[in-house]
């Protein structure tokens, strides 16, 4: 375990991605399978916001640079359709799929984790034709003092938010 001074929050992102062909029951299955948790391992984790914030991808990144984040003008980090208040660490979610989309408060990620997952589908332009992408995105947050490689894998989630938007 690393001790460090400072809150800081822990961010890790998992990206299940697949296209109509690969909508079978068994690559379902094969999807379903896959861990919706790691352990932090530094790096290919890395530190953003001057150290604020640890960040951990995994899972497929078809297009590359799929997870774009920034901190906002008001101290909010922007991760996909999540938000994170860094003032009070808390966890909202944006149907960024939407016109004009509403946040929506998930809760407190002060040593506690939250898991929250989406599912949404895009159309992709490659090789002179169009599909759709499906996806599932997870985040998985927390605010820790301490940061312990296995915050994840410990203890289960205090709250599972799932905003499974489309019927894929």
């Amino acid at each position: 375990m690393i001790t460090i001074n400072m809150n800081t929050l822990i961010l890790q992102i998992i990206i299940k991605q697949w296209d109509k062909s690969q909508r079978t029951e068994l690559h379902t299955s094969e999807r379903a399978n896959r861990p919706d948790r790691y352990p932090i391992i530094l790096p290919p984790a890395f530190y953003a916001f001057n150290e604020q914030c640890l960040i951990d991808l995994h899972g497929d990144d078809r297009q590359g640079n799929r997870v774009t984040y920034c901190l906002t003008a008001d101290k909010k980090i922007r991760l996909d359709r999540f938000q994170i208040c860094t003032t009070n660490n808390t966890l909202e979610y944006s149907d960024t799929s939407k016109p004009n989309p509403d946040s929506q408060s998930i809760g407190s990620l002060d040593n506690n984790w939250i898991q929250a997952r989406y599912n949404w589908r895009y159309s992709v332009f490659e090789d002179e034709m169009y599909y759709w992408l499906y996806e599932e995105v997870t985040l998985n947050a927390i605010a820790v003092d301490a940061i312990n490689k296995n915050v994840f894998l410990e203890t289960a989630p205090a709250l599972i938010f799932e905003n499974l938007t489309l019927a894929i």
